[in-house]
């Protein structure tokens, strides 16, 4: 529930049509959730970089990156971790209603959460996708060495060894990255893109 009283909701005489028909593209939220080192942030940073290439507004939101700031003062509690996603959801929508498309690459571990993510944005604007990986292989990429210290205790609520993860039930894609490359990962989230019409390139 909002603690804010006596505020009124301004609208701006730029639509979010108008703002689309400019950019040459829908504004809309790549939503990229699956285990720590999955790929999420390395298919993000791939995917933005392709768009841009071919003259697109695309901006990252990822995990890490927003914990330095905005959402500095959160931890990893169930409680804590909803907020963080849902601050998150509420950035991604006014970004995707300025017309850019909207990378977000975050764990968003709970269902529920990244359904009331989908909930505040437009029918169309909120694409789910399931950067899938074995718990073994996940493991093998850290490079930060998070899941030892999960595993011995040193870290808590530390997803998919003290703390859930809850896949996806009907995401709109499924990118499985223990046999797609970075590559193909990016091209499959392009093309999905293009087929579904939020790009329109040649």
């Amino acid at each position: 529930m909002s603690k804010s009283t006596n505020i009124t909701w301004h609208s701006s005489v730029v639509s979010k049509e108008d703002r689309e028909a400019k950019n040459g593209h829908k504004g809309v939220v790549i939503w990229l959730t699956g285990l720590p080192s999955s790929g999420k942030s390395t298919i993000a940073v791939s995917l933005e970089k392709m768009l841009f290439d071919k003259g697109c507004h695309a901006f990252i939101l990822d995990g890490d990156n927003i914990r330095h700031g905005l959402n500095s003062n959160l931890g990893f509690s169930p409680i804590e971790r909803e907020e963080n996603i849902r601050r998150i959801g509420e950035v991604a929508k006014l970004f995707a209603e300025t017309g850019f498309i909207v990378i977000t690459a975050f764990i968003s571990p709970y269902r529920k959460d990244r359904d009331k993510a989908r909930s505040i944005l437009a029918k169309g604007d909120f694409i789910e996708i399931y950067v899938k990986a074995d718990l073994s292989v996940c493991e093998k990429r850290d490079t930060k060495g998070l899941y030892k210290k999960a595993r011995s205790g040193e870290l808590k609520d530390f997803t998919g060894i003290s703390a859930p993860y809850e896949e996806p039930l009907d995401p709109e894609l499924v990118i499985d990255t223990a046999w797609q490359s970075v590559e193909e990962s990016t091209g499959l989230v392009f093309n999905y893109l293009k087929q579904k019409g939020y790009i329109n390139l040649s």
